[in-house]
C-alpha cells in the first residue's frame, strides 16, 4: 500500500487536528446510529493521539468498547473528475469508517493504515460528515490476543498477555486525497549489487482504466536522471551506484509515471535504497558486510498522547539514538508509524520490523491474569488467530517492504514455542513471509522459557533471536551465576543451529534517582553492572552479532503488582532523561 502524496497528479489533504469525541459506555453508538447525525457530547479529541489519558476521567481511561470520533471535511473544490480517497494510518485496534450516512471502510488489527475509495459519496466542493468508531477490545481471534470479562455488575475488563498499556484511538493521521481515475496503486522494489552498479527489479501496478503505458526513472539524491526503462516491471541498472549503508544513507527516488499519448497522467515518487541484506553462516551481512546490531527495543510510548505518532518526539528520540551511539532498533512489538520509518531511511538507522502478535502464550496467563494454560488450543490460539496474524504479516509487508532500513521481519514476539502446536502454527507464517518477501531474512523472538533445547520451531527461521533476563527475573541479584548462565545457554543455540544470535531484549528496571554502593536491584548502578555483565559474555560468543537493550525509555503498563506507574528498564526515563546506564551504553557503542 503506497503512501499517499502531493505531486504532479496528486493532491494530498491532512485531516488531523480536534475531533468531537463520545465514548460509548453503554454500547448503543452503532443501533443508534451515531454516525447518521452529530455527536451528542462536549468533549474533544485530538487526533493522532490515544484517547486514555488526556482526560481527568478514570471511567473513560478504563473503558473497554467502543469510542466514537467525527468532524466536517472540505473536499477541495479542483478534485472534480477525481478519484478521492480517505485513509487512516492506523485506528486500534478495530475501526468502522462512515462518510455521512454510508459506511466506506472497517478493519481490524492496530498500526496498519486502511483506506476507502469514496468517489462516489463525496462532490468536490462541498463538504462530509466523517464519523469513526474504534474499538479497543481484545479478543482470542485478535492480534494481539486478549480477554474480556464482564463483572456481576456490567463493567466489562480487558485481559491481555503483553506488558504495555493497551492505549487505543486514532494514534497516527488521518488524509484525504485525490488521484487520477487511472494511477499506480502498488510499487514494489528489490535491489541487488553487481561489481559498481546497483540492480533495481521493480514491478507497478496500476488501477483503473488500462490506456496509458508505463515507464520509470530513476533519480540521484540531486534530481539527476541515473536509470529509465519503458515497462511495468523490470530491471534497470544504475551504474557506479551509491550504497545505502548503516549510519551512512543515501536514497534514490523511483518514479513511476503513466503515460497516454504523450501525455501525463500520473506520477508517483518512492525514495529508495540500493543495499543488500543477506545471512551466511553466523554473519548478518548488509551490503556483504558484517553488520552488528547496537540498540533497544522501543516503544510508541509518551505522556499525554500515549502511542499518538508525533514528529516532536520522532525527532528527538532518533536524536537520543545517536547520542548513545545506536544503529538500530526494534518496532515492539507491533509496526511504527510510516515517518518513523522513512527518519530511519534518511539517517541510517536499521530495522527489525515486528508485528503486533505478541501475547501468543499461555505460560504468560500466570503473570497477567488467570493461572497457566495451553496455548495452541481450540479456546486461545488457533486458525482465527491464524488468519488474523495472517493477515497482519501481509499487511506489514505491503506497508514496509521497499524501506531499505527494514532488514528483518519478526513475525512475533514471545510465543510459546515448545509446546505441541507452535510447528504447526509457525511454519505456515514464515513460509507466507517468504513467499511475500524474498529478500529479507525471517524471525521471531524467543522467551526465556523456551531456551535451544526445548524450542521446536527455531529452525524454520533466519536469525534467532533472544529475550533474555538472567540476573533480573532469574538470579535476581546474582550477577556472578547469570553470567555462568548466560554464556552456557547462547553457546547451546550455536552449537544446535550454526546462526547469528541477535539479544534483542535484556534489560533491569531501575528507579531513577536510585543510588546503592552495593549491588542492588532497582539501582542506577546494578542496572549498570547488569548491563556490562551481559557485553562480556556478548563479547565471548562469536555468533552474536547484536544486543538491543530493553528497553530503550521508559512506558506504561497495566497495573499489577509487578509494574509502579509502568515498565522501569528503560535506560532514559519515560520523559527522555538518561540514567546512568545510558552513559555506560554511550561509551560501548560509541567505540564498537
Amino acid at each position: 500500500m503506497l503512501k499517499p502524496q502531493n505531486g504532479p497528479t496528486r493532491e494530498l489533504v491532512n485531516l488531523d487536528g480536534l475531533y468531537r469525541f463520545a465514548v460509548d459506555f453503554d454500547r448503543t453508538g452503532h443501533a443508534e446510529r451515531w454516525f447518521a447525525r452529530r455527536l451528542d457530547s462536549r468533549l474533544e479529541a485530538a487526533v493522532p493521539a490515544s484517547f486514555n489519558d488526556l482526560y481527568a476521567d478514570q471511567r473513560i481511561r478504563d473503558h473497554v468498547g467502543y469510542v466514537w470520533y467525527q468532524r466536517q471535511v472540505q473536499v477541495p473544490r479542483g478534485w472534480n473528475g477525481e478519484r478521492i480517497h480517505l485513509r487512516l494510518d492506523s485506528a486500534t485496534h478495530a475501526a468502522t469508517v462512515w462518510v455521512d450516512d454510508v459506511e466506506v471502510a472497517s478493519h481490524q488489527g492496530g498500526y496498519l493504515p486502511f483506506e476507502a475509495d469514496i468517489t462516489d459519496h463525496v462532490a468536490a466542493g462541498e463538504q462530509f460528515r466523517l464519523t469513526v468508531a474504534v474499538s479497543n477490545e481484545l479478543t482470542q481471534a485478535s492480534i494481539p490476543p486478549g480477554r474480556i470479562d464482564v463483572g456481576a455488575d456490567g463493567r466489562r475488563t480487558q485481559t491481555y498477555l503483553h506488558d504495555f498499556y493497551n492505549y487505543a484511538g486514532i494514534h497516527r493521521s488521518v488524509w484525504l486525497y485525490s488521484t487520477p481515475s487511472e494511477h499506480v496503486e502498488d510499487v514494489t522494489l528489490v535491489t541487488d549489487i553487481e561489481a559498481d552498479a546497483g540492480l533495481v527489479r521493480y514491478e507497478v501496478i496500476t488501477a483503473g482504466d488500462a490506456t496509458g503505458a508505463v515507464t520509470v526513472r530513476v533519480l540521484d539524491a540531486d534530481g539527476r536522471e541515473v536509470a529509465a526503462a519503458a515497462d511495468a516491471a523490470g530491471t534497470v541498472r544504475i551504474e557506479n551506484a551509491r550504497l545505502w549503508q548503516p549510519g551512512n544513507a543515501y536514497l534514490y527516488t523511483f518514479v513511476a509515471e503513466i503515460r497516454a499519448d504523450g501525455v501525463l497522467v500520473d506520477s508517483y515518487e518512492l525514495p529508495f535504497g540500493v543495499r543488500t541484506v543477506e545471512v551466511k553462516g553466523r554473519r548478518f551481512l548488509i551490503n556483504g558486510d558484517p553488520f552488528y546490531f547496537k540498540g533497544f527495543g522501543m516503544h510508541e510510548d509518551h505522556v499525554t498522547v500515549g502511542k499518538g505518532h508525533g514528529n516532536a518526539q520522532l525527532v528527538n528520540d532518533f536524536s537520543l539514538l545517536d547520542w548513545i551511539g545506536a544503529n538500530s532498533f526494534r518496532t515492539s512489538h507491533y509496526p511504527y508509524a510510516e515517518e518513523v520509518m522513512e527518519f530511519a531511511d534518511r539517517h541510517g538507522i536499521v530495522i527489525i520490523d515486528e508485528t503486533p502478535a505478541v501475547g501468543l502464550n499461555g505460560a504468560f496467563a500466570g503473570v497477567f491474569g488467570g493461572g497457566p494454560r495451553s496455548t495452541y488450543a481450540e479456546d486461545f490460539v488457533n486458525e482465527d488467530t491464524a488468519a488474523s496474524h495472517r493477515q497482519v504479516i501481509s499487511e506489514l509487508v505491503a506497508r514496509d517492504k521497499n524501506h531499505p532500513s527494514v532488514v528483518l521481519w519478526s513475525i512475533a514476539n514471545e510465543p510459546n514455542s515448545s509446546e505441541d502446536g507452535a510447528r504447526a502454527y509457525f511454519e505456515p507464517l514464515a513460509a507466507l513471509t517468504r513467499k511475500l518477501d524474498p529478500s529479507r531474512p525471517v524471525g521471531f523472538v524467543n522467551v526465556m522459557f523456551d531456551d535451544w533445547d526445548k524450542d521446536i520451531i527455531t529452525d524454520l527461521f533466519d536469525v534467532i533471536m533472544l529475550n533474555r533476563y538472567y540476573g533480573w527475573y532469574l538470579q535476581n541479584g546474582d550477577l556472578a551465576a547469570a553470567e555462568a548462565v548466560l554464556e552456557q545457554e547462547l553457546l547451546g543455540w550455536d552449537g544446535k543451529y550454526g546462526k547469528p544470535i541477535i539479544m534483542t531484549e535484556y534489560g533491569a528496571d531501575t528507579l531513577s534517582g536510585f543510588h546503592s554502593l552495593y549491588n542492588q536491584p532497582w539501582s542506577e548502578e546494578y542496572q549498570s553492572e547488569f548491563l556490562d555483565m551481559y557485553h562480556r559474555v556478548f563479547d565471548r560468543v562469536e555468533a552474536l552479532v547484536g544486543e538491543q537493550v530493553w528497553n530503550f525509555a521508559d512506558f506504561q503498563t497495566s497495573n499489577g503488582i509487578m509494574r509502579v506507574d509502568g515498565n522501569k528498564k528503560g535506560v532514559f526515563t519515560r520523559d527522555r532523561r538518561p540514567k546512568a546506564a545510558a552513559h555506560s551504553l554511550r561509551r560501548r557503542w560509541l567505540k564498537r
